[in-house]
């Protein structure tokens, strides 16, 4: 018998019967799991595990983890199956942010200009969304605010117009790696704050603060996650 994600019995099985939000409810747990290093980077990701412990068939597991590969969240290596993909070095980690700099300050500006009233309430509910995340487990808030982070970016992105620098952004996957690092409030309380700041910018209409509120931002975002590399 299949069962929910609490644990109740389903009733039914097969793809027709399956609840609506089942897939994302699965995908959800496991990208929570990755983001708070409970699934640590290069550890072997068991399907059957999985199974177990959230109570589903193995076809929503599967497609979770299809959709973290192309993330880059997931690795899946011929004959071996799923493993969490390695952690970011040091190296990738400051070219990272410098590529960082030189792209969302000006697509912030841009966004200043360009973007719609009706992209910028969206970007502010985003804002209000990550503002109240509360959850009783931790690490599923965690996951929560990492994924509401990258809409956000990515939302500012697209609203400057400039559909290469979103799509630059996008195929970096930034925000999934760099919450990654460890797992830590602070990371969460203090971009609430910078983002504040940029949506302010960007509702004022006023390109030159939204590029200093988005280079700001970046800046206070390296040196967070880069205490990783002096503990």
């Amino acid at each position: 018998m299949t069962r929910d994600l609490k644990g109740t019995p389903t009733g039914e099985t097969g793809l027709l019967r399956r609840p609506p939000r089942l897939g994302e409810e699965v995908y959800n747990a496991i990208y929570a799991q990755l983001m708070s290093l409970k699934i640590p980077p290069g550890g072997r990701i068991s399907v059957d595990n999985l199974v177990r412990e959230l109570g589903v068939s193995q076809t929503p597991i599967r497609e979770a983890l299809s959709r973290l590969e192309a993330q880059g969240l997931v690795i899946k290596t011929h004959l071996i199956g799923y493993s969490a993909a390695p952690q970011l070095d040091r190296q990738r980690l400051e070219q990272l942010y410098d590529l960082r700099l030189l792209v969302e300050p000006h697509a912030a500006a841009r966004a200043a200009e360009a973007m719609s009233e009706e992209a910028i309430a969206a970007l502010e509910a985003i804002d209000v969304e990550m503002r109240s995340v509360r959850n009783g487990d931790a690490r599923l808030a965690y996951g929560q605010f990492a994924q509401s982070d990258g809409t956000f970016h990515d939302m500012i992105a697209l609203g400057s117009g400039n559909a290469l620098i979103h799509e630059t952004l996008a195929r970096l996957h930034t925000h999934v790696h760099l919450f990654r690092l460890y797992f830590h409030a602070r990371a969460t309380s203090d971009a609430n704050a910078e983002h504040a700041l940029i949506i302010q910018s960007i509702k004022a209409r006023d390109p030159q603060a939204a590029e200093r509120a988005m280079r700001e931002h970046i800046e206070r975002s390296r040196t967070r996650f880069m205490t990783i590399f002096q503990l």
